[in-house]
């Protein structure tokens, strides 16, 4: 089957039941009919203040929204940083570059915007690609001590020399159930 380009752009009120769809189809168990807890953090972040229009991307293939990803304001410290996430491919269009798209699109939406770095909890072979690293090597500590190399940073352009301190995400992230799943 020949698939279409893929288009990245931002987010549009219009497009939020397809990319809750998106999410639920990525990140949804066999067999369950309840919608993933990532569903409901995403609709929960769109109500919360640290929500941030700009940097909520979908990627669109044929016209069809089959990814998304989103970065909301996080803090380190007294500094104003972004936690990356969910990102999510919808499962027919995993492995054909989408997320690879989303990434690198987020990644300079934020830097262009003159944010300081990019934290995130995910897979470091998967993320290490694009520039993050474990984050306490750079000073930054996990909201959780158990998410380890797991929790991870990519510095931007406008990075201060001297950050430090614990990351903390957005209230919504704040589901005790999220709090100890490390991938």
């Amino acid at each position: 089957m020949r698939r279409g380009f893929v288009v990245i752009r931002r987010e549009t009120p219009g497009d939020r039941s397809a990319v809750d769809a998106v999410i639920s189809a990525a990140f949804g168990r066999p067999g369950s009919d309840q919608p993933p807890r990532e569903t409901a953090l995403v609709q929960a972040l769109r109500r919360d203040v640290a929500w941030i229009e700009s940097l909520s991307l979908v990627a669109t293939c044929d016209q069809r929204i089959a990814g998304h990803v989103v970065c909301t304001r996080g803090w380190v410290g007294e500094l104003a940083a972004l936690g990356l996430g969910p990102i999510s491919v919808v499962p027919a269009h995993q492995r054909h570059g989408i997320g690879l798209a989303l990434m690198y699109a987020v990644i300079g939406a934020a830097d262009a915007a003159g944010e300081p770095l990019i934290a995130l909890l995910g897979d470091q072979g998967f993320y290490g690609r694009f520039g993050f690293v474990e984050a306490s090597r750079m000073g930054i500590l996990a909201p959780d001590p158990a998410w380890g190399a797991h929790f991870q940073v990519r510095m931007l352009t406008d990075c201060p020399s001297s950050i430090a301190g614990t990351f903390r995400y957005a209230a919504p992230f704040e589901d005790p159930q999220r709090k100890t799943a490390a991938p």
